[in-house]
């Protein structure tokens, strides 16, 4: 077991992060604490006394999640729950280790890294020309679940956006034969499948992609890109980016529309017998009664 760093923080300090008030951020800033303060209350993803582990990449979404959640700790965090950012440092060549320790100690929040060489193993153990994001992805969520319990963390926050979530749907439409989208709060599975210790939120449910990106720029993240799996272009999920890109620009709204559409399921009227007691209905036979 790797030793674990509570690195400490330092006191806040202004910096691109805007205003402590979200609302001299202008329309995009109170637009996206109004989404992920929604999401949190519709679905119950952050309750006094949580200890959230905030997943940070250096990708746009990871750290418009926690700028989001730092606003809504600060807006509604009474009584109290914490957050820790943690990264994950996968020693990818050329990954600059220092840009995140500096931009989290200049924001004020607690953070840790943790260092683990899985790019070596992911790129030894894949034939070349394959995609590695399978691999990638199971080994960092075991890492990740460690580090959550050798902090104290009951929940791990992941900045997957509404976009990533209907891309998901797609891609289990398309390719696996499920109507199965990515949930914005589910329970954590040991390796037997067996419910875990952790709770995964996704705060970001309902923002949009494109809105992120913008909120980025405004804010001058120092975006790291990913050189592992942000390189391929062959993957199913990309895809599925360009289908809806190109229905988002041809029908703008669709989106909203197809999220709306998660929502409201109706089983009758799907062709599930498990999801739905087709076998057992029935009509009544009784006569249909209208009231003038």
């Amino acid at each position: 077991m790797s030793a674990i760093t509570l690195l400490p923080a330092a006191a806040p300090a202004p910096s691109a992060q805007g205003s402590d008030n979200p609302l001299d951020d202008g329309k995009l800033g109170k637009r996206l604490l109004k989404q992920t303060s929604q999401a949190i209350a519709d679905f119950g993803l952050i309750e006094p006394g949580d200890k959230v582990m905030v997943c940070v990449s250096g990708g746009k979404d990871s750290y418009g999640m926690l700028d989001m959640l730092l606003r809504y700790q600060r807006l509604h965090g009474t009584p109290p729950f914490e957050l820790v950012a943690v990264n994950l440092d996968q020693k990818q060549p050329g990954f600059p280790a220092h840009v995140l320790p500096e931009f989290l100690t200049r924001l004020g929040v607690p953070f840790h890294i943790e260092t683990k060489d899985t790019y070596s193993v992911v790129k030894q153990q894949m034939p070349e020309g394959s995609t590695m994001c399978s691999l990638c992805s199971r080994l960092r969520r075991g890492i990740l679940h460690r580090v959550a319990t050798e902090l104290g963390c009951n929940k791990i926050a992941l900045g997957h956006h509404r976009d990533d979530m209907l891309h998901t749907f797609l891609l289990n439409f398309f390719f696996a034969g499920k109507l199965q989208a990515m949930p914005p709060k589910g329970v954590s599975q040991n390796s037997a499948g067996e419910k875990g210790n952790h709770t995964v939120i996704r705060p970001l449910a309902y923002v949009a992609e494109a809105e992120l990106a913008r909120w980025a720029d405004l804010q001058a993240f120092p975006i790291i890109p990913c050189t592992l799996c942000g390189s391929q272009d062959n993957l199913q999920r990309q895809q599925m980016r360009q289908l809806v890109a190109e229905w988002q620009t041809q029908h703008p709204g669709r989106l909203a529309s197809m999220v709306t559409a998660l929502k409201h399921v109706v089983p009758s009227h799907l062709m599930d017998p498990k999801a739905f007691d087709f076998k057992g209905l029935e009509a009544t036979a009784l006569p249909v009664v209208t009231l003038d």
